[in-house]
């Protein structure tokens, strides 16, 4: 089996697997609660939030514990924009970012009337910082950006676009979807950002685990009301063993990072090469300034789903769009933003590598979706 889904989640580390079994059998008091057992959880929660910014080093942040990504854009977009509402109701983000910012962004024009205004990304895929800087206005509260694509792996210019809302709308809160950059892309540590946002399952912990960085002295609305844990953000009884597996996750992906990032890197340069060379393919993953895991491409004419299941057969296992839109069947919104065809918009499948995986893994790879893809072509 070739497992090349790791942008759709990840096979847990053994070791994340079994810390998490240890502090679940140890560590199994309410951290809330004022006997010994509470104690003690409190004190390998507090010990581990202290990991995981020596980790990082995001010295300047406090961690907020979620269930993962999703809910961790949710506390920081609709957090910071409830808690900012009375000095304005301008909100900025982009038209490539994940489900989980798109549908906070309308839902909060929805339900609160907030005015949002839509970057838009060139043909590679990267946000125009000219459209950043046009769009920030004095009413401006919030502005939320990716690090790195989900579905292209475009790298966006973070430390720009910091620079540019410093610039231009001073008072305004900065959120960065990290969820496919932390573990993959090196990031400024002294970056200005205000909120940033990952996921376990991305970097090989546990679903149902994900954290939200945020800027010290930083207000946001209370997300879930009722128990005040996790700084009064999301109330309900915390979750040790997932926060300690996820900073096991994070140590041990950074270690493998730096271990493998050119052997991936590697894969993933041959993969876009000779991809090119199959005669209907379209590459859709810029050449320059994207991530070393994800290579997407199209090929117009065929249905995408039946290729998927043809490689699938063949022990390559990869996805169509994100895993979070894969079962609406609708024109990738990224690939629609950067100026691309319906045709290839609907047949986009992306391949996400992960640390280990090296350019030995191109020619197999390769000759199954060449030979797949002229047999579906002869099928027409």
């Amino acid at each position: 089996m070739i497992y090349l889904d790791n942008s759709a989640t990840t096979k847990p580390y053994p070791e994340v697997l079994q810390v998490y079994e240890q502090v679940s059998e140890r560590f199994f008091g309410n951290p809330s609660s004022l006997h010994q057992l509470g104690i003690d959880a409190s004190r390998l929660l507090s010990e581990t939030r202290k990991q995981m910014l020596h980790y990082t080093g995001f010295k300047q942040y406090e961690i907020i514990f979620t269930s993962g990504a999703t809910e961790a854009n949710n506390i920081a977009i609709k957090g910071a924009a409830l808690a900012k509402m009375n000095r304005g109701k301008h909100i900025v983000t982009t038209a490539i970012e994940h489900p989980s910012v798109f549908e906070s962004f309308e839902q909060l024009k929805d339900l609160f009337g907030f005015d949002i205004t839509y970057i838009q990304v060139s043909e590679h895929g990267h946000v125009d910082m000219t459209q950043l800087k046009e769009a920030l206005r004095p009413d401006t509260v919030l502005v939320s950006m990716m690090h790195v694509n989900n579905e292209t792996g475009a790298v966006q210019p973070i430390e720009e676009a910091a620079g540019i809302i410093r610039e231009y709308a001073k008072d305004a809160l900065f959120h960065v979807d990290g969820v496919q950059g932390i573990g993959k892309v090196a990031f400024n540590k002294q970056i200005d950002v205000d909120l940033l946002t990952m996921s376990g399952h991305k970097i090989h912990g546990l679903k149902g685990t994900g954290a939200l960085f945020l800027k010290k002295n930083v207000v946001l609305a209370p997300f879930i009301t009722g128990g005040e844990q996790e700084f009064g953000l999301r109330s309900g009884t915390e979750n040790p063993a997932g926060a300690v597996s996820l900073v096991k996750a994070m140590k041990q992906s950074f270690e493998l990072l730096e271990k493998h990032h050119d052997q991936m890197l590697a894969l993933k340069t041959e993969l876009q090469k000779q991809l090119r060379e199959i005669e209907g393919v379209v590459i859709n993953t810029p050449l320059m300034h994207s991530a070393p895991h994800i290579v997407n491409f199209s090929v117009p004419g065929i249905q995408i789903e039946v290729l998927l299941h043809m490689l699938e057969k063949e022990g390559i296992y990869v996805s169509t769009t994100s895993a979070c839109s894969a079962k609406k069947k609708e024109p990738s919104r990224v690939l629609l933003a950067m100026g691309k065809s319906e045709k290839v918009t609907k047949s986009s499948m992306r391949i996400s590598l992960t640390y280990g995986q090296g350019p030995d893994l191109a020619p197999h790879i390769i000759t199954t979706i060449a030979q797949s893809v002229k047999k579906l072509k002869g099928m027409r």
